[in-house]
């Protein structure tokens, strides 16, 4: 890709600093339903973290069993969780609490019959 003369570069400079009303996007065709083959987010990589957890023996080996990739997977699976609870946490904040159910503190976990 060739570098960008001093006048382009100073023209995208100006038109990066322009606040958005400033721009005029009237020519600009509305997208009224994209492409078959278009992908949304696809050139999206969000920045990975490190984390820790533990996590059941019965539940690591059913991830490893479908083959590589046992981290991207559990990684899919929280984000599709994410994004199926975040209209619900917008409308109202403590419904998600029914959706994902959070491990009880000992001291308020039923206490078990002894047989």
């Amino acid at each position: 890709m060739p570098k960008l003369s001093t006048e382009a570069r100073k023209e995208l400079e100006a038109l990066a600093a322009m606040p958005d009303s400033k721009i005029d996007t009237s020519d600009i065709p509305e997208i009224r339903e994209l492409p078959s083959d278009a992908v949304v987010g696809r050139f999206y990589r969000p920045k990975k973290t490190t984390v820790t957890m533990r996590l059941d023996a019965d539940v690591v080996a059913w991830l490893k069993a479908s083959g590589e990739g046992y981290q991207t997977r559990i990684n899919a699976y929280l984000r599709e969780l994410m994004y199926r609870l975040r209209p619900q946490r917008r409308v109202n904040e403590t419904a998600q609490a029914g959706r994902v159910r959070q491990p009880l503190a000992k001291h308020d976990r039923p206490k078990r019959a002894h047989r």
